[in-house]
């Protein structure tokens, strides 16, 4: 789990917010804070899909499904297994 919020984390710092040197809080709001608008979910959701091996519906990108890394990396471990 750890790995995955690592991984997150430094991908939406770098390649997101443009910040690589931000450390993002697990439970840090993402998309109810504004931090990542709808664009940003698309490129987030190819992210999480060719690094972890799992699938994200369409209708899964949004705050209810996942607003914070710790939802996001639950999310991909529930698929993984």
């Amino acid at each position: 789990m750890e790995e995955t919020l690592s991984s997150l984390s430094n991908y939406i710092a770098r390649e997101i917010l443009k910040q690589p040197g931000r450390q993002l809080s697990p439970a840090e709001k993402l998309i109810s804070s504004g931090l990542i608008d709808s664009f940003n979910l698309v490129d987030l959701s190819i992210f999480v899909e060719t690094t972890f091996g799992v699938h994200i519906d369409d209708t899964e990108l949004n705050a209810s499904t996942f607003d914070s890394l710790n939802e996001l990396a639950a999310l991909i471990q529930e698929r993984q297994a």
